[in-house]
């Protein structure tokens, strides 16, 4: 097994991507938002880059995130993807990595609770 600990930024992203986008989408169709076309676009307020670089302002502006969360926040902004976003400039693209990663961090270390708090603090500002 590998130390969770030693996962570069962009293997943390990769993960945390997939896992938030998951739960974006159930919390869409728990809401009762059923036609594709309409999940994806309220979706997009929630996953894309730039949403998700205002989260993580507004989680470091409201220090919302632990000083471990903040390192990996860290790890995965400051990582070299060698990949471009489609509609995001660079440090957009950047910031949002550095989000993904931590959510990656939070599920590979199966700190669930966690995860879903952040999650839920997510939602509240993107409905707020």
């Amino acid at each position: 097994m590998i130390d969770v600990n030693l996962i570069n930024g962009i293997a943390l992203a990769f993960e945390g991507d997939a896992v938030y986008s998951m739960y974006i989408r159930r919390h869409l169709i728990l809401k009762g938002i059923t036609k594709p076309n309409k999940l994806h676009q309220e979706a997009t307020k929630y996953v894309s880059a730039k949403a998700q670089a205002r989260l993580i302002a507004l989680m470091l502006e409201e220090q919302v995130l632990t000083e471990k969360e903040e390192e990996i926040y860290k790890r995965g902004r400051n990582t070299n993807s060698h990949t471009k976003a489609k509609n995001a400039d660079v440090v957009t693209y950047r910031m949002s990595t550095g989000f993904e990663a931590v959510m990656g961090y939070l599920h590979l270390t199966e700190n669930v609770e966690r995860l879903e708090t952040l999650i839920s603090w997510c939602i509240q500002k993107v409905e707020g």
